[in-house]
């Protein structure tokens, strides 16, 4: 900074940019407003040092602030650096009394002379509570004088009463900065909270999206656009949402449009891409699709951030986060810019926790297939099954359905329920299934005596088994077919039959598998005409904590007798429909007798 007439030099310059000085004299500047008590300050000089000009002069490297002032010198409060004499004050850190500036090396070259016509020059250093000079109490005459040393002690006395002012300003305003910081501090962890907690609850990106959006038109910007391109060759998601309810139609437009104009869109997603940090752009002049700019000028584009969504996993830019204020707002603050910066972090975390658990969910659904049986193709019957995970947890659970041949051309059927719908209760229904299978397959035991002897087998091999089923036997007999099943604590099989009637099986209760054998087991027969439909099932498909089980049952026997005569794979849909909630896997098993 090079002044007219200036002879400070690098030292004076150095003074003058401290930033803790500055820092003072921008708490206490109050700019164009009249300061009164500063005001009633520069009077008194005036009128007991008998000066025509007298001003508290506050100083930072630019310009001067007249904080108060007495006489005809204008109106203004600020002045250029090149008019101050008070300056001088402030880089030798002492009172300064000139008679003449003219004659002054330091001062001769100062437009005021001519400008105001300031002749003769004393300033009395203002301090801060630092010690710090930010400014000096001053009093200018238009003609040459020699100031008596008791206007000087005057001055000095008075510019010390002007520092304790000072001084007690800039301490109400750090206070008020302190208030501020905190609550900015409070409602910055208050946005952080509520967008971890709504994004964490979701894990759908698309919710995820429109979740981000509301919270941050509420707390941060006036709107926004949220792009997620994970692939940059690839079609990106959008969501726009604004802060003005009446801007909701544009807000549901503006996605459409931005991905159908790729280069606006680009230029949101490359600000960041290479940098993986916040940038401030002017987006508004680079927007080349008519209607997607007329949206943005009805939506109003004054400042603008562009936010990186970066994987925490993967350490790459998933998409940006674009904040726009409208024109009539203040730029975004440097602490609004941290915050935005946090903000992409966390979405960046949310998405990548949805993508972690959509191939989880994925693979639990694969591995929960592989262990499900391929239905064997039998003359005379139709069989068909169906596998639903609960919608909480690992996509995988210990519901599970067979139907497997016997060599003298019977046909076992068994649905069952292991305890939990996780990958644990998965991998026990898997050894429980097998072991179902080869303790039943080739044997012509009734169902009864084939669970007793699946009891004993879990209990000598320790498989850690907790598990409801049924077991079934189907025979053909001269005019229609034999049933012959076992239930371990099980939901009971339900019958369709010709005529549009449901009987529901019920068998006294028997223990779970898996727990230590209390002996045989019973098995109950039926006769079952041809055209019947036999339903097995699990609890998930009738069981809910605020009704009784027969309320369940009862509902899904209207739902068999209502869609009676439709074919087996929609009889399945419209039954799994009626699942009263879906905390628990289901399982079932239609087997259609003809």
């Amino acid at each position: 900074m090079v002044l007219r007439g200036d002879v400070i030099g690098d030292t004076g310059r150095g003074v003058l940019a401290d930033p803790a000085r500055l820092r003072s004299v921008r708490r206490i500047a109050g700019g164009p407003v009249p300061d009164e008590a500063f005001d009633r300050l520069a009077m008194l000089v005036r009128k007991l040092v008998d000066a025509p000009m007298c001003v508290v002069c506050l100083v930072d490297e630019e310009k001067q602030f007249l904080a108060g002032r007495a006489g005809p010198a204008g109106t203004e409060r600020e002045m250029p650096l090149t008019h101050s004499f008070s300056r001088h004050v402030v880089v030798d850190g002492e009172l300064l009394a000139v008679p003449d500036v003219r004659v002054d090396p330091r001062m001769r070259d100062n437009p005021a002379i001519e400008e105001r016509g300031a002749i003769a020059y004393a300033g009395a250093p203002i301090t801060d509570p630092d010690g710090l000079v930010v400014g000096a109490l001053c009093a200018v005459d238009t003609e040459p004088r020699v100031w008596t040393p008791s206007e000087v002690a005057l001055l000095s006395e008075l510019a010390e009463a002007c520092s304790s002012e000072v001084c007690l300003r800039i301490a109400r305003a750090a206070a008020e900065e302190a208030r501020q910081a905190a609550e900015s501090a409070h409602q910055q962890l208050e946005l952080f909270a509520e967008l971890t907690e709504s994004l964490a609850a979701t894990m759908d990106v698309d919710e995820a999206m429109r979740r981000l959006g509301r919270i941050v038109t509420a707390r941060l910007a006036d709107w926004c656009v949220v792009a997620i391109a994970d692939d940059p060759a690839g079609p990106a998601r959008v969501s726009a949402t604004h802060r003005d309810p009446a801007r909701a139609d544009d807000m549901a437009r503006l996605p459409e449009l931005t991905t159908r104009s790729r280069t606006d869109l680009r230029a949101i997603l490359l600000a960041v891409r290479g940098s993986e940090r916040t940038v401030r752009a002017d987006l508004a002049s680079r927007v080349h699709d008519v209607e997607l700019a007329e949206i943005t000028e009805r939506a109003g584009f004054g400042s603008s951030l562009i936010v990186p969504i970066t994987s925490p996993v993967r350490r790459r830019v998933l998409g940006a986060v674009l904040l726009v204020n409208q024109p009539e707002r203040a730029a975004f603050t440097t602490a609004e810019e941290r915050t935005a910066a946090e903000v992409g972090r966390r979405a960046g975390l949310a998405i990548e926790n949805s993508r972690l658990y959509r191939e989880q969910r994925h693979v639990a659904e694969v591995l929960q297939h592989s262990l499900l049986t391929e239905l064997p193709v039998i003359p005379g019957m139709e069989l068909h099954a169906r596998y639903l995970p609960a919608q909480d947890g690992a996509a995988v659970g210990g519901d599970w359905y067979d139907a497997f041949v016997q060599p003298d051309g019977s046909v076992v059927v068994a649905v069952g329920d292991v305890a939990g719908h996780d990958i644990e209760a998965a991998a026990t229904m898997g050894q429980l299934r097998n072991l179902v299978r080869g303790d039943a397959y080739g044997r012509d035991e009734d169902p009864g005596t084939l669970l007793t002897t699946l009891d004993r087998t879990l209990h000598g091999l320790r498989v850690p088994a907790a598990a409801t089923a049924v077991l079934a036997r189907i025979r053909r007999s001269r005019s229609g077919f034999a049933v012959s099943f076992a239930n371990a604590g099980h939901p009971p099989p339900l019958l369709l039959l010709p005529d549009g009637r449901v009987q529901v099986w019920w068998v006294p209760p028997e223990p779970l598998l898996g727990l230590p054998p209390q002996g045989p087991r019973s098995t109950a027969h039926r006769y079952v005409p041809p055209g019947s439909t036999l339903l097995l099932y699990t609890d998930g498909l009738v069981e809910d904590r605020r009704q009784l089980l027969d309320t369940g049952v009862e509902r899904l026997s209207a739902v068999l007798r209502q869609y009676a005569g439709r074919p087996g794979d929609e009889l399945c849909s419209r039954l799994l429909r009626v699942a009263p909630t879906r905390t628990d896997d289901i399982a079932l098993l239609l087997v259609r007798l003809g």
